[in-house]
């Protein structure tokens, strides 16, 4: 699997609102009224992951907030499987 090109990067950023690129990873702060809603968030994502064989480089649950990461450390950076997951994240909510 392939990093993807500044383009295409850029390109598939479009596309997913409030995602952005930090520290060369793909990732998105989702707000909550309350911890029991983030945490349920997390738990939705985290079975995702499982359900897709594609997991978060970070998954974390804050009051109120829950951070989702993305990078394809096979890959040494962000991928095309990067961006699916981001939109299927995005899905959830």
């Amino acid at each position: 699997m392939a990093t993807l090109s500044e383009a295409e990067l850029q390109e598939g950023l479009e596309r997913l609102a409030g995602w952005q690129v930090v520290e060369g990873r793909l990732e998105k702060t989702f707000a909550f009224k309350t911890y029991p809603e983030g945490v349920a968030f997390a738990v939705k994502v985290a079975l995702l992951a499982e359900r897709t064989d594609h997991h978060p480089d970070s998954l974390e649950v804050r009051w109120g907030q829950v951070r989702v990461a993305y990078v394809t450390h096979s890959a040494g950076g962000i991928t095309r499987l990067d961006l699916e997951a981001a939109a299927q994240v995005d899905a959830l909510v």
